[in-house]
């Protein structure tokens, strides 16, 4: 075990289990009012949902709220290029001061789709 690792105080005060995603890779979406795609990678799966990481100064930060619905498209890992379309709620926003993700905000994601299981 390595006692200087700067993810281990992250890790280890997650309260839901975390795991690699394994059908969807990055998700996309755009802002009204803002006129660009915003793509990224999803960091994580829990059983509440998805997570990706947004840097402290991405301009879309401010344009994010806990509650908004946004219509993402979410590539698919298993197929180059594959996407599919969710209506998509924003559960949580999160800004790290510390640690690996130190100057970031978790964004966690919850698909609405009552069709798709949580990955």
């Amino acid at each position: 075990m390595i006692e200087n690792d700067p993810n281990k105080d992250f890790a280890d005060r997650r309260s839901d289990e975390r795991k690699p995603p394994e059908k969807y890779y990055s998700v996309q979406f755009s802002i009204k009012d803002i006129g660009y795609f915003y793509q990224f990678k999803i960091w994580d799966i829990s059983s509440q949902g998805m997570c990706i990481l947004v840097g402290e100064d991405s301009s879309v930060v401010e344009h994010l709220n806990v509650g908004d619905v946004i219509k993402m498209q979410y590539y698919l890992s298993d197929s180059i290029g594959s996407t599919e379309d969710f209506e998509t709620e924003i559960s949580h926003i999160t800004k790290k001061d510390q640690g690996r993700f130190k100057g970031h905000y978790l964004v966690g994601l919850a698909i609405l789709d009552p069709e798709t299981e949580s990955q």
